[in-house]
């Protein structure tokens, strides 16, 4: 029998949802994002699905009385959205993402990496021990705000460190758009601290490096221990990677939250906007240099060497602006030399194949 959609589409008054008691696809994060790009007749033929687990063999979807595996997808990572064509599994449509976390692959090939799709708000997850690194944390938030989502720096640990306070003012530094919260991951208090982001509906991704308390983290906001955990290594506070893949997974609230493996490598590309939003402080003194094309070095009247001089910035925040400009720049290039490339080898293929045929 064909399952009735239609409440998907329903609004009330102002063309606000109707309230009403959360379905599965509510709790997994379906919105009127994803409704509004196809029609009630699609929908019946081609039910909503989300990606929640991607494997080599292929991806587990889920969605209203729904929960498989279907056929590998390049195109599609965790928390996409798809119609499922239960004929033609391997046709199955991912919709137009709202959001989409990507990364240069680790390793010599410079091909993208998706991360996760269709993000309300991250949360970066560090610890108040060696793990911390402000460097580190520059880089997910850049990743984050290229995608245009919230993000939230979670300090973990806060318990187990004499001085909370400096690791705080540290991350609070780093931009004025990103709250910080400090915690035990352990326990009632993240799903205390953090309600006001991990709401019903909402779509939540977890990012940071192994060992600091990530997986902990989602078992406390679950209730219960769905994630493996494991302890640090005590020389260095360097963690073992616990979680093995990203998986999507909805709290007892009706909270989507992605967990994702610890990354060794975070290798920044097409992100030159999340950088400027990072290191806004810097972009806006650099708009008032007296040249346009202000290398901020030994220019006169350089309003950011100014600003060192004078106390405002910390030089140290200029070098690593310089680093994940420079990287972003050489990455991203190197992928649209990548792309050309594959373009002119598949055009002399086919050139190739049309000559045999004649």
């Amino acid at each position: 029998m064909t399952k009735d959609y239609s409440e998907l589409f329903s609004l009330g008054a102002a063309g606000m949802p109707k309230p009403r008691t959360l379905s599965l696809l509510d709790k997994l994060g379906w919105q009127g994002f994803f409704a509004a790009q196809i029609d009630a007749d699609e929908l019946a033929q081609t039910p909503p699905v989300r990606v929640t687990e991607v494997h080599r063999s292929g991806l587990q979807v889920i969605g209203q009385d729904i929960d498989q595996m279907i056929p590998p997808n390049s195109d599609a990572t965790v928390g996409d959205w798809m119609l499922l064509n239960n004929e033609l599994p391997h046709r199955s449509r991912v919709l137009d993402r709202k959001s989409l976390f990507k990364r240069r692959a680790p390793g010599s090939d410079r091909e993208m990496q998706l991360i996760a799709a269709n993000i309300d708000t991250a949360l970066i997850v560090t610890s108040c021990n060696a793990d911390f690194n402000v460097a580190r944390l520059e880089r997910y938030i850049a990743v984050v705000f290229e995608a245009d989502v919230s993000a939230v720096i979670v300090l973990t640990k806060s318990d187990l460190c004499e001085d909370q306070d400096d690791y705080l003012s540290k991350a609070q530094k780093i931009s004025d758009r990103v709250p910080v919260i400090a915690l035990d991951a352990r326990g009632d208090e993240p799903a205390e601290a953090l309600a006001a982001w991990c709401k019903p509906g909402q779509t939540i991704a977890v990012l940071g490096s192994s060992g600091v308390g990530k997986s902990t983290l989602v078992n406390a906001l679950s209730g219960k221990a769905v994630m493996e955990t494991q302890g640090i290594r005590e020389d260095d506070a360097k963690g073992r990677h616990t979680t093995t893949h990203r998986a999507l997974r909805v709290l007892p609230n009706g909270c989507a939250v992605i967990d994702t493996p610890g990354m060794r490598e975070l290798q920044l590309t097409d992100t030159s906007s999340g950088i400027e939003d990072v290191f806004a402080d810097i972009t806006e003194l650099a708009a008032t240099c007296r040249f346009s094309d202000c290398l901020h070095e030994t220019e006169p009247d350089c309003a950011v060497i100014m600003a060192i001089d004078g106390g405002q910035l910390d030089p140290s925040r200029l070098a690593r602006w310089r680093k994940l400009a420079a990287e972003d720049r050489f990455n991203s290039a190197s992928l649209v030399e990548r792309r050309a490339a594959d373009k002119a080898f598949g055009k002399k293929v086919r050139a190739i194949v049309k000559g045999k045929r004649k």
